[in-house]
């Protein structure tokens, strides 16, 4: 019995508003502009979102960004996949997995080497678990806050620009 999932890139300008209102009232909203800039970086081939549906509703959304804000990702040319969220009512019914997967082939169309990257705190725990399954292994480059390497002794905010950089090879 194979499961209702459907990936579809964001391709239509109705995107915007699906992806806007079905993020909506969970702890993944986003803003409307972002989603509206994700439409023009689609548009741009800047990135790739995908859309994943289960039985034909908006469940979850990911990204490839190619040229990644990371100095490591862009100095090496690795696509960074972002932003990768499933709602969470719709989580642990392999909807991650089959949309991550989707995203790894997209990235590795373009490089032998991919990129992703967590928070450090509980929030990311599944995505931490998740990506370590799947073969990403960390950089070696350490912990960053703000894309920049955190240096011993440092104090750092504990948020989402705590996070550590990982990558798999084909």
């Amino acid at each position: 019995m194979s499961i209702p999932i459907q990936i579809r890139p964001m391709s239509q300008n109705d995107d915007i508003d699906l992806i806007y209102k079905g993020l909506s009232g969970h702890d993944i909203s986003k803003p409307r502009d972002y989603v509206k800039r994700c439409w023009e970086e689609n548009q741009s081939i800047k990135r790739v979102t995908l859309l994943a549906f289960y039985e034909s509703e908006f469940v979850g959304w990911g990204h490839v960004v190619y040229k990644s804000k990371y100095p490591y990702f862009v100095e090496n040319g690795i696509p960074d996949i972002q932003n990768f969220d499933v709602i969470p009512p719709f989580r642990k019914r392999g909807i991650g997995s089959i949309l991550i997967e989707a995203l790894e082939e997209n990235a590795f169309a373009k490089s032998n080497t991919i990129g992703i990257g967590f928070g450090l705190y509980a929030d990311y725990g599944t995505a931490q678990r998740l990506y370590i399954k799947r073969g990403f292994v960390p950089d070696g480059r350490g912990i960053m806050y703000n894309n920049m390497p955190v240096e011993p002794g440092s104090q750092v905010r504990v948020d989402d620009d705590l996070v550590l950089f990982l990558t798999k090879t084909k």
